[in-house]
């Protein structure tokens, strides 16, 4: 006899099967790309919160559609430096920080 909660589960099962597994593969062999995609991501989310702007707004400053809009919040966009650099001309905002060399140390001497 089956409990309650699991009638309930199989009454709400999605027929679509579910894409965890391949969408974590393609989190974990892109992770190093996608800690880039995020900071971008959060410095849009960070520019809305500060003008008070919608999605469509953003989208209409940013001179995109709303759907483009919606994959680089999601971090889905593989940038180009070149649409960094529009992006951050056209709001004005850092969006993408390089990553600074750390100082060589010196030769002990001999």
């Amino acid at each position: 006899m089956k409990s309650k909660a699991i009638e309930f589960l199989e009454a709400h099962e999605s027929e679509t099967p579910s894409r965890f597994f391949e969408n974590a593969r393609k989190r974990k062999a892109n992770r190093l790309w996608y800690k880039y995609t995020r900071g971008v991501a959060l410095a849009l989310i960070g520019y809305m919160d500060d003008h008070h702007l919608t999605k469509k707004e953003l989208a209409e400053s940013m001179g995109v559609t709303v759907q483009y809009l919606g994959r680089l919040l999601r971090g889905e966009e593989n940038l180009t430096f070149q649409s960094l650099s529009q992006i951050e001309e056209k709001l004005g905002i850092e969006c993408f920080q390089p990553v600074k060399p750390e100082p060589m140390e010196a030769p002990l001497p001999a």
